[in-house]
């Protein structure tokens, strides 16, 4: 990758293994000259540290990655080992334009299994160099940040409906399903919890007098971490019907000793995965319900309370989203009772058999 003074002008001696200075100003480009001089003289000017990715990224992680929740920390790790280091290894952070930044782009598909990448692949991946390379202006390297805006990034593809249930379906589900598993469907059909949050419940987080539960941590591979965000942890109203189930459910209820509602045999929550597989998709096979997983049942949380007549401000709220507008995008494709009576009513201001035909060629005319 080339475009900078230091890759025109500086060699390596093979015999001593010492840079020195070669220069060859035929060889140069006056532009690249000109703009190089320009952020030197410049009164933001500092003079900076030089890594490739390779040795930056080790640094990185020892440093960064550490501190990351380790849900997130193997998403990271993926677009590092797949994409980012195979590239990217042997690039200097300061040759990271944007014209390289592109480059980068349009090669990721090559190294992709089915040798195809989605844009919102591409993002995550953006979003992991991003974070690397804020850091690594930070601690004083030389690197451009990476702004999309200047990218060419894949078309925006079919957009994926996320499967949910019916009620009938969910209504099937809760009357076949054994407990625990009966118990964990409810929670996450009647209060549209994520996985990771419904496997993360302890008992004190349940207040049985305020019919109130307390969102504070999730579950991850039997892994204790935080919730998704700071406003994933909020209080959330249990309705009568899920607050009978868990009453039922204590008494029954085999304890361990941290309390949590669901747990395996060495005393730690379940994975999801594992949910899914070996206790979802049995009784989904039973009904003749394709398989899908445990988030179908927030999302037929959400419709439901679309269906209800709620606003997507309570929607948001009990969903937890930061912003409305996430909402909206995850769930747009939900259509409410509401929203589908508003668009009937439109329809019947209009003549159910629409124009006379007399009428239309007189508006030909």
């Amino acid at each position: 990758m080339s475009g900078s003074i230091p890759a025109a002008l500086y060699r390596r001696s093979k015999r001593a293994g010492r840079a020195f200075v070669r220069v060859n100003c035929a060889a140069i480009p006056q532009a690249l000259i000109a703009s190089e001089l320009s952020r030197i003289n410049g009164l933001d000017y500092r003079p900076g540290r030089a890594a490739t990715f390779s040795e930056f990224v080790e640094l990185w992680k020892a440093q960064m990655l550490t501190t990351q929740k380790p849900s997130s920390a193997r998403a990271v790790r993926s677009h590092l080992r797949c994409y980012i280091v195979p590239e990217l290894g042997n690039v200097r952070l300061d040759q990271f334009g944007v014209e390289n930044q592109q480059r980068f782009i349009t090669r990721m598909p090559e190294r992709a299994t089915n040798k195809a990448v989605s844009r919102k692949t591409v993002l995550n991946v953006l979003g992991t160099l991003s974070t690397i390379l804020t850091t690594a202006r930070n601690w004083g390297y030389n690197c451009e940040q990476i702004e999309t805006t200047k990218l060419r990034l894949p078309a925006r593809g079919i957009k994926y409906e996320a499967p949910s249930f019916t009620p009938d379906q969910l209504k099937r589900i809760l009357t076949l399903a054994d407990e625990p598993w009966r118990t964990m469907f409810c929670i996450l059909t009647l209060d549209g919890l994520r996985a990771g949050e419904v496997l993360g419940l302890k008992w004190d987080d349940i207040d049985f007098d305020r019919s109130q539960l307390h969102i504070r941590r999730t579950a991850w591979y039997g892994k204790i971490q935080t919730a998704k965000s700071e406003a994933s942890e909020t209080v959330l109203p249990i309705p009568s019907s899920l607050l009978s189930v868990l009453k039922n459910y204590r008494v029954i209820w085999k304890p361990n000793d941290a309390g949590f509602l669901f747990v395996t045999r060495n005393g730690r929550p379940p994975s999801s995965n594992k949910v899914v597989e070996y206790r979802l998709w049995t009784l989904l096979d039973a009904l003749a319900i394709p398989r899908c997983g445990l988030h179908a049942f927030r999302h037929a949380h959400t419709s439901l309370l679309l269906d209800s007549g709620a606003t997507p401000k309570v929607v948001q709220r009990q969903l937890r989203h930061s912003d409305a507008r996430t909402t909206l995008e995850i769930y747009g494709h939900v259509v409410g009772d509401a929203h589908r009576k508003a668009v009937e009513k439109v329809a019947s201001i209009l003549d159910r058999n629409g124009p006379k035909p007399g009428i239309r060629a007189k508006w030909i005319q």
